[in-house]
């Protein structure tokens, strides 16, 4: 077995949000959707660790709306966001916890991620029709 730990802290949430970020920025269908559209990448990635840190230790640190949020992202890219491009964003975000960790936190942070990735696909496309 490798030396690979669980998620226990924000630092390990930071490690795997601007890991994670880093392989989105370059990736070929992902990364001009994300760079297009996101200016301050230091307050995303400060964000995004809070919302992460929420959902993994439940400590209340993200008050944003992500259905909200990629409801706009979909606007602004004139609907062309997919469940591919869902699929390619679970499969990196995959990737990276296995990486970097593993435990029961490591496999909560799957789970929730491929549950709200169907979810904010579906919200997505239901705002779609209005």
């Amino acid at each position: 077995m490798g030396s690979k730990t669980d998620i226990t802290n924000r630092d390990d949430v930071s490690l795997l949000v601007n890991t994670f970020y880093k392989k989105i920025r370059k990736d070929d269908i992902l990364g001009p959707i994300f760079n297009n559209i996101i200016s301050d990448w230091d307050a995303h990635l400060e964000l995004l660790t809070d919302f992460w840190e929420t959902q993994l230790f439940l400590k209340r640190k993200y008050y944003g709306n992500p259905v909200t949020a990629h409801q706009e992202v979909d606007d602004k890219t004139n609907h062309t966001i997919s469940s591919e491009h869902f699929g390619f964003w679970l499969n990196l975000w995959f990737e990276t916890l296995d990486e970097l960790f593993e435990g029961e936190v490591a496999w909560i942070a799957k789970n929730r991620a491929q549950k709200m990735s169907t979810m904010l696909f579906m919200q997505m496309y239901q705002h779609r029709k209005k």
